[in-house]
């Protein structure tokens, strides 16, 4: 489907992120203007009156959604930690789901705000590729990952939640046995679970993309800030970074979250429900 204005956003997730996707999807679409989006959501246990209300609120915007459904077989046995869910695993064979036709697709966490133009990221050229992502160049983060997997021989440990597929060649080289094989022999070790397969078998057929543009950690703004010698202040990031994304355990939909951004977030979430409660 190359040649085409349309851009395929992937999305993958249970009931209690939907908030959390609306506000994500309603920063792409402010952002995007004039761009058309198709938006595949594929889950488990979605209820149908929360696909309707989803579906309604994409299309006003102007777009579309397209639901996948997966049985709650797949994956079934995957450890599941933390406040990870079984729905992360399925990005991993996204490919198997999705139209035959459709040669990439970004996907995109729930917990992310799009803040600039995506065409740049979406557009990129990935041709050998498996996928386009980023990895955190936090040293405490990089080296630990590193030892974790150190089995296999990973150079950079890259983060799951923006990632541009090149689905043609996921068809031809990624093998749902591998996948499986794997979590079964590592899964007492998987900490990040779905991330940790994804850099164990693919990290090697990975195109890197600038953190600071395409996968912001709003945790480490001081960091960023410093490491570039003052260059990525607030200004520069607000006009330059595409993608804000807000990763670990605390997310700025809870009131007990305090962080750099929190106040563009909240601006986000009043635009997406403009006459909801804030939630607890």
């Amino acid at each position: 489907m190359r040649g085409t204005d349309i851009m395929y956003i992937l999305v993958s997730l249970d009931s209690n992120y939907i908030r959390p996707l609306k506000v994500m999807l309603k920063s792409l679409f402010l952002n995007n203007p004039g761009e058309k989006f198709v938006i595949y959501l594929m889950h488990s246990s979605i209820t149908d009156e929360e696909l309707d209300d989803l579906g309604r609120y994409v299309g006003d915007h102007g777009h579309r959604l397209e639901i996948i459904t997966i049985d709650e077989k797949c994956f079934s046995n995957a450890p599941v930690i933390l406040y990870y869910t079984r729905e992360m695993y399925y990005r991993l064979l996204a490919h198997k789901f999705l139209p035959n036709d459709l040669d990439r697709i970004l996907y995109l966490d729930p917990d992310i705000l799009v803040i600039n133009p995506i065409r740049k990221l979406y557009d990129m050229d990935i041709d050998g590729y498996l996928y386009a992502a980023a990895y955190h160049k936090i040293p405490s983060i990089k080296g630990i990952n590193k030892i974790r997997l150190n089995p296999y021989d990973i150079e950079a440990y890259y983060n799951s939640g923006v990632l541009l597929m090149n689905l043609d060649l996921h068809r031809k080289c990624i093998r749902e046995k591998d996948i499986f094989d794997f979590i079964e022999k590592n899964r007492l070790k998987l900490i990040m679970p779905d991330q940790d397969v994804l850099n164990a078998l693919y990290s090697k057929k990975i195109k890197s993309i600038d953190e600071k543009y395409f996968n912001y950690d709003a945790r480490y703004y001081n960091y960023y800030k410093l490491t570039s010698h003052n260059v990525w202040d607030m200004d520069h990031v607000i006009r330059n970074t595409v993608i804000l994304h807000f990763c670990g355990k605390k997310k700025p939909w809870k009131k007990s979250y305090s962080g750099k951004f929190h106040a563009l977030y909240k601006h986000y979430e009043k635009l997406a429900f403009p006459n909801a409660e804030t939630q607890a």
